[in-house]
């Protein structure tokens, strides 16, 4: 019995062992918790205000000027139909770099309520979005995840941003 145990506990580590595993940075918006995998994430910065440019979407704030490249800000929560919040002293601004369908790289900034943690999944702590029919799309959601008993919307990063702001901030200045 206990040689079956034994066997059990070292196939169960293998498991482990052979899924890949990702890091996920996780944030806060509207009190549920999102994460992004930790290789889009270039920098998280302070809120320290955008410069805005005129006639662009709600979501887009403006654009802000790191280290000599314009990088366009956009509103998490207005892009998910969230309640407009103030921006207190825990938003940020995450920085991710995606890849477009083209191959190019897109640099974006995203304002969030807060960062929180960086987790690492396997691909088995992964599940499916489940089907919410026609009234809510997921397609921005990669999974969902359960850590510590709380539920962590994963995004797909890069098709958000190729769809809700790609089109938008093409016309920016570089």
């Amino acid at each position: 019995m206990q040689n079956t145990q034994q066997a059990e506990n070292v196939a169960e580590k293998n498991i482990h062992i052979n899924q890949s595993t990702d890091q996920y940075l996780t944030f806060m918006l509207a009190g549920e918790e999102y994460g992004l995998n930790i290789l889009n994430v270039q920098e998280i910065k302070g809120w320290e205000g955008a410069t805005p440019i005129p006639n662009t979407p709600d979501h887009v704030l403006g654009v802000i000027n790191l280290r000599g490249t314009v990088v366009p800000i956009i509103d998490l929560r207005n892009c998910f139909g969230l309640d407009k919040s103030d921006f207190g002293p825990t938003t940020v601004v995450i920085v991710v770099k995606t890849r477009t369908e083209d191959n190019s790289e897109r640099v974006v900034g995203m304002v969030v309520d807060a960062v929180s943690e960086v987790y690492n999944l396997n691909e088995g702590a992964i599940e499916n979005t489940p089907s919410m029919g026609t009234v809510v799309s997921t397609e921005y959601i990669k999974g969902l995840a359960t850590v510590d008993d709380k539920m962590i919307i994963l995004l797909n990063i890069n098709h958000m941003i190729e769809v809700e702001v790609g089109k938008e901030i093409t016309q920016l200045p570089n």
